[in-house]
C-alpha cells in the first residue's frame, strides 16, 4: 500500500474511532459536559498545540488542519484586514457520525479546538459560528478582529 493510501485510511479510521467517542459520551449522557470541560481545555491549551500544526496565523487554523486531518476542506473568503470568513461543504466525522446514529460531533472534535487555536494567534478575535454543516448545507464561521 503507498504512502497516501496508508495516509487516507488513518484520517478515515481517526474520524471513525471520533464518531464512536461522541456516539459513547451521548448515549452516557456525558457529551454536553465533556464538551463544556474540552472547550476550556482548548481555548487554555491552544498555544503548546499551534507549532505541531504549523499554524502562525488565522487562516491555517483552518487550511493546515484540513490537509494534515484530511476529514473537512476549509476554505477561506472574504479576506480583510479585519478577518475572513472560512467555509466546508464535506466532512467525514460528520458523515460516519450520522452513520452510526451519534450526535453531532462538530464543537467537540472540530470547531471549540480550532477556536482555542485561533485565539492562541491572535487573543482578540471573534471567532462566529454561523452554522454547521451537521444542521445545515454548510460550515460557516467568521473570524473577525484579527
Amino acid at each position: 500500500m503507498d504512502t497516501t493510501k496508508q495516509v487516507q485510511l488513518l484520517q478515515m479510521a481517526y474520524a471513525g474511532a471520533l464518531a464512536d467517542t461522541v456516539l459513547q459520551f451521548g448515549k452516557e449522557g456525558v457529551l454536553d459536559s465533556v464538551i463544556e470541560r474540552k472547550h476550556a481545555e482548548q481555548l487554555a491549551t491552544g498555544k503548546m498545540r499551534l507549532g505541531s500544526f504549523g499554524i502562525t496565523k488565522p487562516e491555517d487554523v483552518f487550511l493546515n488542519l484540513s490537509e494534515i486531518f484530511g476529514c473537512a476542506q476549509w476554505e477561506i473568503s472574504g479576506s480583510t484586514a479585519e478577518g475572513f470568513v472560512a467555509q466546508n461543504s464535506v466532512c467525514k466525522l460528520c458523515a460516519i457520525a450520522r452513520r452510526i446514529g451519534a450526535p453531532s460531533p462538530c464543537r467537540l472534535y472540530c470547531l471549540d479546538p480550532m477556536e482555542g487555536l485561533l485565539k492562541a494567534v491572535k487573543p482578540d478575535a471573534v471567532y462566529m459560528v454561523e452554522e454547521t454543516l451537521w444542521e445545515a448545507k454548510k460550515c460557516v464561521v467568521r473570524v473577525s478582529g484579527i
